[in-house]
């Protein structure tokens, strides 16, 4: 199937590793030039060489989402090298688990800045873009825990929700602009993150990681985590013109762990 999305200029941010980088090399496999970004140098300079090796057009930017002084400087130097952005993946590092109750203010206040207000803000900047065009992309990553809020996971499962509010509102805003406005919820999938977070529930349970990955495997339907490669044909969909009619939709792409309707 052509996607129809060949010669767009998508940005992924948070993308040097884990979903962002596969999203990034799921929409340069159709012939998108992206713009990748994250903290780490050597990830992104291993991420940006994947995609040229797959013959993909690319940029990389060391960019902390926290710092939202970066914003305009970061877009602008997308726009000068690789053209104006028409798909946009809002995709953010997550909290340390935690519960939900007794966590500092300032904690609250930098999570609050990396993954909500840098998300507001970038695509704030890029919509007027994409109204001029009359064609626009805006897929926000978020987690499950958005559905059916996942133990220990207070702070992501808090924060990530206000994202799919601010999604469906923002979807009926920009709809006839022929902008979609979509938020994905992924399951378990095979990430360093998840791996990060089964080595601290096996911590906390006395248990080794094998043990509580497959006891967490066993609780999926498909019964194995997800791959990173699964999830990001998913985006990809949802960036192209074949997914023109589907719009303020949470899409989960969880192996069908999710238990409620």
């Amino acid at each position: 199937m052509d996607l129809g999305i060949k010669g767009k200029v998508a940005l992924v941010t948070a993308s040097s590793g884990g979903l962002g980088a596969a999203i990034a090399q799921a929409l340069s496999a159709e012939g998108v030039a992206v713009a990748i970004t994250g903290t780490n140098a050597e990830k992104l300079a291993k991420t940006e060489a994947a995609i040229r090796a797959g013959g993909g057009k690319v940029i990389s930017l060391v960019w902390d989402l926290g710092n939202l002084d970066l914003i305009e400087q970061s877009i602008a130097k997308i726009e000068a090298e690789l053209g104006p952005i028409g798909i946009l993946v809002n995709n953010t590092g997550g909290p340390p688990p935690s519960p939900a109750g007794g966590q500092a203010q300032d904690v609250w206040r930098k999570h609050f800045d990396s993954m909500i207000l840098s998300v507001i803000a970038i695509t704030d900047r890029i919509l007027p873009g994409m109204k001029a065009r009359k064609w626009g992309r805006v897929i926000t990553s978020t987690s499950m825990g958005v559905i059916a809020p996942i133990p220990n996971l207070g702070m992501s499962n808090t924060l990530r929700a206000s994202l799919v509010g601010w999604s469906k509102t923002l979807s009926r805003e920009v709809a006839k602009d022929g902008i979609t406005v979509n938020v994905m919820a992924p399951g378990r999938i095979d990430t360093d993150r998840v791996k990060a977070i089964d080595a601290g529930a096996a911590k906390r349970d006395g248990k080794t990681v094998e043990e509580v990955a497959a006891a967490s495997a066993a609780t999926i339907p498909m019964g194995r985590y997800g791959t990173p490669q699964e999830f990001a044909d998913v985006a990809a969909f949802l960036a192209s013109q074949r997914a023109s009619y589907v719009t303020g939709s949470t899409i989960r792409v969880d192996g069908g762990v999710i238990p409620n309707v």
